[in-house]
């Protein structure tokens, strides 16, 4: 087996994750990070044991030993990024969200959708164990015609005033934050596990905490904060959002993301209501999947290689007991995101494609114009 050669782009929180993935799979070197500047550069690559440092991406696109790009920038920086990765034919793994902007997203899908290149977006938590256990519960029809799909993403990061981050920012995070920086996530996980596409929503958005303090120096995401040197800003991006939502096939569902929920660190759960049973996964208690039933005792199944449908054995790789988790997803997903780029398998479905990401982009764009309408708004068709 060849071994690949990869970049990090952005050396933040999602960015060492990366490299820490990308380590652990065995068959790919880590050669170069870039930065905002060299000197920060040659700092984050002196600091995690990198070879070469880039001040300026555009340059390091020109090495020719780099095979694939992970670009963990900040958000506003995806769609030239992207798209300037695709040009000059290198592999590319993006943060979420693909793009800004639905027109961007399509830009990007219509690109690489010309190209011979491997591309995909970290959505990893297509990538647990037990969530592929649920998929392939649905897919054998074990609960049932899906009726109903409830779901929530819920963190607590930006409780207080004086929490701040770039995110807060419409001009670098984009015009909506916890619809796209956290529900984007749960939005793609409702439709991969259930194979059924959003098509109409009615959403309602909150600022809960309208004016914060912003420091004079910037903090990486989840870092506290103070009121010590900084100023107090308005905020326009949302720290909650609930939407009601239709899918294709008629089933009903409703999400709730909140940055603002005390208690709640990470707290993505997707429970689905079918005719026979229901299924309920949360990924702060990821080994394990609830199912309730009407005529018998619920059960409660663990991430065990014995219990699993055989779609799920792939994605563990210890036996019960040890438990994997978030760590574990994102290794999962460069061991399938690279084993497409080296030609062992092809491009799998667990990971989440740019046409996927901007029909992503487009649910977003009818979020947003319900929250302002107060009205039903369909989710625009792709546009090939």
């Amino acid at each position: 087996m060849r071994k690949l050669k990869a970049a990090i782009l952005g050396a933040g929180f999602i960015g060492q994750a990366h490299i820490e993935a990308i380590r652990r799979i065995g068959f790919v070197d880590v050669v170069a990070i870039a930065h905002s500047s060299q000197e920060k550069a040659d700092e984050s690559a002196k600091s995690l044991n990198i070879p070469k440092a880039y001040g300026n991406y555009m340059d390091l696109l020109q090495d020719e030993e780099i095979d694939v790009i992970h670009n963990c920038t900040p958000n506003h920086l995806h769609f030239e990024i992207n798209k300037q990765i695709i040009k000059h034919n290198k592999h590319l793994l993006s943060e979420k969200p693909l793009t800004l902007t639905s027109d961007e997203a399509r830009e990007l899908y219509l690109l690489a959708k010309d190209k011979n290149l491997v591309t995909g977006i970290n959505f990893n938590y297509r990538q647990f164990p037990m969530v592929q256990h649920l998929r392939g519960m649905v897919r054998a029809n074990d609960l049932g015609d899906v009726r109903i799909v409830r779901g929530n993403y819920l963190q607590d990061w930006l409780l207080y005033d004086t929490d701040y981050n770039w995110r807060l920012e419409p001009e670098y995070g984009g015009p909506t934050r916890a619809i796209g920086d956290i529900g984007s996530h749960l939005f793609d996980l409702a439709q991969y596990v259930t194979g059924m596409k959003i098509t109409e929503v009615l959403a309602d958005t909150s600022v809960v905490v309208p004016k914060r303090y912003k420091p004079q120096k910037g903090k990486q995401t989840f870092q506290t904060g103070t009121k010590e040197n900084a100023e107090l800003v308005e905020i326009n991006t949302e720290d909650y959002c609930s939407v009601l939502v239709k899918f294709d096939n008629g089933a009903r569902g409703v999400f709730t993301v909140s940055q603002v929920s005390a208690g709640n660190k990470n707290a993505l759960e997707l429970n689905l209501d079918g005719a026979l049973a229901s299924g309920c996964w949360k990924q702060e208690e990821s080994f394990r999947l609830l199912m309730g039933y009407r005529d018998k005792p619920s059960e409660t199944v663990l991430r065990d290689p014995s219990l699993v449908k055989k779609e799920a054995l792939p994605f563990l790789h210890y036996p019960g007991g040890h438990e994997e988790g978030w760590t574990e997803s994102l290794k999962n997903m460069m061991q399938n995101f690279y084993n497409a780029v080296n030609g062992i398998t092809s491009h799998s479905d667990s990971v989440a494609s740019f046409k996927e990401g901007y029909q992503i982009m487009l649910i977003i764009d009818a979020i947003v114009k319900s929250a302002e309408t107060g009205c039903w708004e369909k989710v625009a068709d792709i546009v090939d």
